[in-house]
């Protein structure tokens, strides 16, 4: 299984990022697939994510009405729009996979993790 996280980079607070994250090696659309981050010195936190039965979302509190998740199943992607962002949201994202049927807002959960993309977010 492999999970390759891609689109970070350097913005401008105010400014807006497009992450996707590129599944292979399994069944996509079983999955749950969700969006982390963290930032040095810091639990890694849950930012989002998106069930495969029924498209259902959800938000970490610090994000909710800037970011938006996605997926692709017939291209085996998850994509995170980031909007309005904070220097607050500078981080490493990373994406990550559930088998499982509950949501999972805790990292605890997930079976599979990407590598990981850089956002930094300038004031």
């Amino acid at each position: 299984v492999q999970l390759q996280a891609s689109g970070g980079g350097l913005v401008q607070a105010g400014g807006f990022l497009r992450l996707s994250c590129a599944a292979s090696g399994l069944t996509f659309s079983r999955y749950i697939m969700g969006w982390f981050r963290q930032a040095p010195g810091k639990e890694r936190e849950f930012v989002t994510l998106i069930r495969r039965s029924d498209g259902y979302t959800r938000y970490g509190d610090s994000v909710k009405g800037r970011f938006t998740i996605s997926r692709d199943n017939a291209k085996n992607t998850v994509y995170l729009q980031m909007n309005s962002l904070e220097p607050e949201d500078t981080a490493v994202y990373y994406c990550a996979a559930d088998y499982g049927v509950t949501v999972k807002t805790s990292p605890r959960g997930y079976n599979y993790w990407g590598q990981g993309t850089q956002v930094t977010v300038s004031s």
